[in-house]
C-alpha cells in the first residue's frame, strides 16, 4: 500500500504558477493529491503583456496527470483580480486551505537610474500582490473560524535573498522582497487565531528572472545534480503548505539545491548605554567601538 500524499484533498492556490518556481509548486502539489488554482498573468519578464496563457497550459499538464486544476489569469495586485482568485477556489471546489504567494518581475537598473514608474511597477506586483490575495484569503478563513470551522490554513510567502541581503542594481526588487519578510511576520501574529499559518521562502533557481542575470550560475549541469532546478524548492514549499507543518509559522527559510537554511533575521548585536544623552562624538565613537565588535553583514548579490 503507498503512502498517503501529503496533500491530500487540499486546495492549493499558487500565484505566478505559469512558470519557474511557481510552475514547479503547482505541479510538486498535484503530486501529493491537492486540488490546484493555478494562477499566472501571462506577462514578460519586465510584467508586459504577453499573449500565451501558461496558466491554462500548467492546469491542462495537471489535469492529463490525472490531477485536478483550475487557471485563472487575473491580476492579483488588483482587489478584483484578488477577490477573484479565491472565489475561484471556493466556487470550484468549496474551500481553500493554502495560499503560495509566488508572483513577480523584475525592472532592474541601478538607484540613480531607477524611474518611479519601475519602482512602483516592481512594488505593486511583489508587495500588493502579496497582500490583497493574503486579505482576500484571510477574510474568508477569519469568517471560517467564527462560524466554528477553524481551518488548518497555511500561507506561504516568496521573498528572496536579494530581500536578505540586498542587491545591486535591484534597489526596487530588493525592497519588495525585504517588506515580504516583514508582511510575512505581522500576518502570522495577526492570523494565527483563525488558524492560519504564515511563513516565508527566499529561494534561488533557474527562472526567467535568473537564467539571464546569472548564466553561468544557473545554467543546467551536463549531468549529476541540478541544483538550480526550480523543483528543489518545491518540497519545502508543499511541507509548508500541508497540514504536516503544524506549528511551524512566522519563519523564514533560505532554500537552494539540496540545502534548506532557517534564517534568524535582525537580532541585536554589541550594544552601549551611557544613561544619559551622547554628544555626536561620543555617539560616533561608541558606534565604531559597537562596530569592531560586530559580525560583518553578509555580501550583496544578485536576484535570487
Amino acid at each position: 500500500m503507498s503512502a498517503p500524499r501529503l496533500c491530500e484533498g487540499r486546495v492549493v492556490i499558487v500565484t505566478g504558477a505559469g512558470r519557474g518556481l511557481g510552475r514547479a509548486h503547482a505541479l510538486a502539489y498535484a503530486a501529493e493529491g491537492a486540488r490546484l488554482v493555478v494562477n499566472d498573468l501571462g506577462v514578460g519578464l519586465d510584467g508586459t503583456p504577453a499573449a500565451d496563457s501558461p496558466a491554462r497550459q500548467v492546469a491542462e499538464e495537471i489535469r492529463a496527470a490525472g490531477g485536478e486544476a483550475v487557471a485563472h489569469g487575473g491580476d492579483i495586485a488588483t482587489t478584483e483580480g484578488a477577490a477573484s482568485l479565491v472565489r475561484t477556489a471556493l466556487e470550484t471546489y468549496g474551500r481553500l486551505d493554502t495560499l503560495v504567494n509566488n508572483a513577480g518581475f523584475l525592472r532592474d537598473r541601478m538607484l540613480v537610474n531607477l524611474g518611479e514608474d519601475d519602482w512602483d511597477a516592481v512594488m505593486r506586483v511583489h508587495l500588493k500582490g502579496h497582500f490583497l490575495p493574503f486579505r482576500q484569503a484571510a477574510v474568508h478563513w477569519r469568517a471560517e473560524a467564527g462560524a466554528g470551522r477553524v481551518p488548518d490554513a497555511r500561507v506561504v510567502n516568496t521573498s528572496s535573498g536579494a530581500g536578505l541581503l540586498g542587491s545591486v542594481g535591484q534597489g526596487n526588487y530588493s525592497a519588495a522582497k525585504a517588506g515580504i519578510v516583514a508582511l510575512t511576520l505581522v500576518a502570522a501574529a495577526e492570523t494565527a487565531r483563525y488558524g492560519v499559518q504564515v511563513n516565508a521562502i527566499a529561494p534561488a533557481a533557474r527562472t526567467r528572472m535568473t537564467e539571464r542575470a546569472f548564466a553561468d550560475a544557473m545554467a543546467a549541469p551536463a549531468d549529476g545534480f541540478d541544483a538550480m532546478a526550480p523543483g528543489n524548492v518545491s518540497p519545502l514549499v508543499v511541507w509548508l503548505g500541508s497540514a504536516a507543518s503544524a506549528g511551524v509559522t512566522g519563519r523564514v527559510f533560505e532554500t537552494e539545491g539540496g540545502r534548506i537554511t532557517v534564517m534568524e533575521g535582525w537580532r541585536p548585536g554589541p550594544s552601549a548605554d551611557k544613561g544619559a544623552r551622547w554628544t555626536p562624538a561620543e555617539a560616533g565613537e561608541t558606534a565604531r567601538a559597537l562596530l569592531a565588535r560586530a559580525d560583518t553583514p553578509g555580501a550583496v548579490y544578485g536576484a535570487r
